[in-house]
């Protein structure tokens, strides 16, 4: 019997050293499974985090150069700026048909923070006397805050101001799209921080589009809505031409 214990001991102790050997490698497996899983998600992440504005919008932008190349906007025009209710308004230059130059430079699904940071290429090197801008209701539906949707417009000004002094900005008022009701507070308070934000401002205003877009019960009307109840339809354009045109009429420079 005594001369069996050394071997007893040696496959014992040669079964858990395997064992063991095998746990480790298991261990050692998850782990690096689990490094190879984090990096895959952050490495997901990295293209979100530096993606510029500029080449998330660079085919719109390579659009619009194209379309520059073809016809050049005469200087001292009225421009209008901002997300899809710009870009989808069609009888823009018939409606302001007395203004010499209308310029659209409206791109569906823009944020306000977006257009901040393409002044250049959007607005300033086409020397407007007055730009008009629409935005910040895509930037409240992506969960940015309002005093965000202020810092955005801020910084808007300040970049038109650095290379036009003598430009008008006008702010149209966020409306209130029948499909984002959960955010409707969000968009009175980012049209009441941009409001104030203007009064202090010199050669600027703001149009308030909002209040008559509501109904009884301040609802929003939909009949100014198409289906999707986001976008205007035909008479959404029509009240919003009669509310905006005094404005541009007003602070136009010959």
């Amino acid at each position: 019997m005594d001369i069996l214990r050394p071997m007893i001991y040696f496959t014992t102790h040669t079964q858990l050293t395997r064992l063991l050997t095998r746990l480790t490698a298991a261990a050692i497996y998850a782990a690096s499974a689990c490094c190879m899983l984090g990096f895959a998600a952050y490495a997901a992440d990295v293209p979100a985090l530096f993606v510029t504005p500029q080449s998330r919008w660079q085919s719109t932008l390579d659009e619009f150069a194209a379309a520059d190349k073809a016809k050049k906007p005469s200087g001292r025009g009225v421009l209008f700026v901002g997300s899809s209710t710009i870009r989808m308004w069609k009888t823009m230059i018939s409606d302001f048909r007395d203004v010499p130059t209308i310029i659209n430079r409206g791109y569906g699904g823009s944020t306000l923070e977006d257009s901040s940071h393409m002044v250049r290429q959007l607005v300033t090197q086409y020397q407007p006397s007055q730009v008009l801008i629409y935005a910040g209701e895509n930037d409240l539906h992506e969960g940015r805050s309002p005093e965000q949707v202020l810092s955005s417009m801020k910084r808007l000004v300040s970049a038109v101001r650095a290379e036009l002094p003598g430009a008008r900005i006008t702010f149209i008022s966020i409306k209130p799209s029948p499909s984002r009701a959960a955010i409707l507070p969000a968009i009175r308070a980012s049209n009441v921080l941009i409001s104030d934000y203007l009064l202090t401002q010199y050669n600027a205003d703001y149009i308030d589009v909002f209040t008559p877009m509501l109904g009884s019960g301040g609802k929003s009307r939909p009949e100014l809505f198409l289906p999707d109840m986001l976008h205007m339809n035909a008479a959404g354009y029509a009240l919003w031409h009669g509310v905006i045109a005094p404005y541009v009429v007003q602070h136009m420079t010959p």
